[in-house]
């Protein structure tokens, strides 16, 4: 469905990120206990962070509903479907949004860290194989990302800034060189039209300051060098739990959007944007307990 009619210039994207559902039945190993998993299960069991997702199944599932009813062109998803990168948790999140579902709103996804926990879960292709309906679109090698898919006369480039990392306290990314030069093609064989980047990690902090090493994107400079002279629009992401946007500036020539949480207590929210090629008009989602629904809270536009 078109945004806005028969407007054939615009699109209606609904943008949401950091689920980070927690399943029952993860299966362990021993290599798990020796990695940063056991860290994280502390984590969730011990020091609250569990309590802050208790409900981020059911507001997923009340999202779902809401995704149905309002009908977007497409549904983006900025990564962190799960707690722990566990198979059983990424399933159950590709199942609760009806990743394979036809009948429902058609996505496009990139994983986020959580998603690559570990080594092994970044090795394992286990995002990829519960999500891989909405990984699909325009490719320069076998490799999955980047990809990239039309949509309306826009062109959506999805890049994996994942990497599984050892240490716990490491929840930094990186694009890496082999996709750089496989984004390059990309740019380089798309037809005309706007180009939005999707990735899990941000450029910056709301504030506009940077992310802490061990927090951010480690080949950022090399990600936006590409970006620039490629001329993307806007920049989509997730990583931060509470939403934010940045208009274009000198250092960064093109606006951002960050989702925030799906999942987070007290956080609960997404993005719905109406995109032309010139400009966006958005609205914040929120999840209020109390009714069980989402409704509009912050509104803004952008110039791309």
């Amino acid at each position: 469905m078109k945004a806005q009619g028969s407007d054939v210039t615009a699109i209606k994207l609904i943008h949401f990120s950091d689920l980070h559902l927690h399943a029952c039945g993860t299966h362990w190993t021993f290599d798990d206990w020796t990695s940063k998993r056991l860290t994280g299960w502390l984590n969730l069991s011990c020091f609250g962070r569990e309590t802050q997702f208790a409900l981020a199944e059911k507001v997923s599932l009340t999202f779902r509903r809401e995704a149905r009813a309002r009908r977007p062109d497409i549904c983006v998803f900025s990564g962190d479907s799960s707690a722990l990168g566990f198979k059983e948790e990424i399933g159950r999140a590709a199942e609760v949004l009806e990743v394979s579902n036809p009948q429902a709103p058609g996505g496009l996804a990139v994983p986020g860290n959580h998603d690559y926990y570990t080594r092994a879960a970044a090795a394992s292709g286990d995002f990829e194989s519960q999500f891989g309906p909405w990984l699909q679109g325009e490719r320069v090698s076998a490799a999955t990302y980047p990809f990239a898919r039309r949509v309306g006369p826009f062109w959506l480039v999805a890049v994996n800034s994942c990497s599984g990392n050892r240490w716990f306290w490491d929840s930094s990314g990186s694009v890496g060189r082999e996709q750089l030069e496989r984004l390059k093609r990309l740019f380089e064989r798309l037809e005309t039209g706007p180009r939005i980047l999707v990735t899990h990690y941000p450029v910056c902090r709301s504030d506009g300051s940077p992310e802490p090493h061990f927090r951010g994107l480690r080949d950022l400079g090399e990600l936006l060098e590409v970006c620039v002279r490629a001329g993307i629009c806007l920049w989509l992401h997730g990583h931060r739990h509470t939403p934010y946007w940045l208009p274009a500036s000198a250092r960064v020539p093109f606006p951002m959007i960050c989702a925030g949480s799906l999942g987070q207590t007290g956080r609960w929210s997404y993005g719905e944007y109406v995109i032309r090629p010139c400009r966006l008009e958005a609205v914040c989602r929120v999840y209020s307990p109390s009714t069980g629904s989402f409704a509009d809270d912050e509104r803004f536009e952008l110039t791309l």
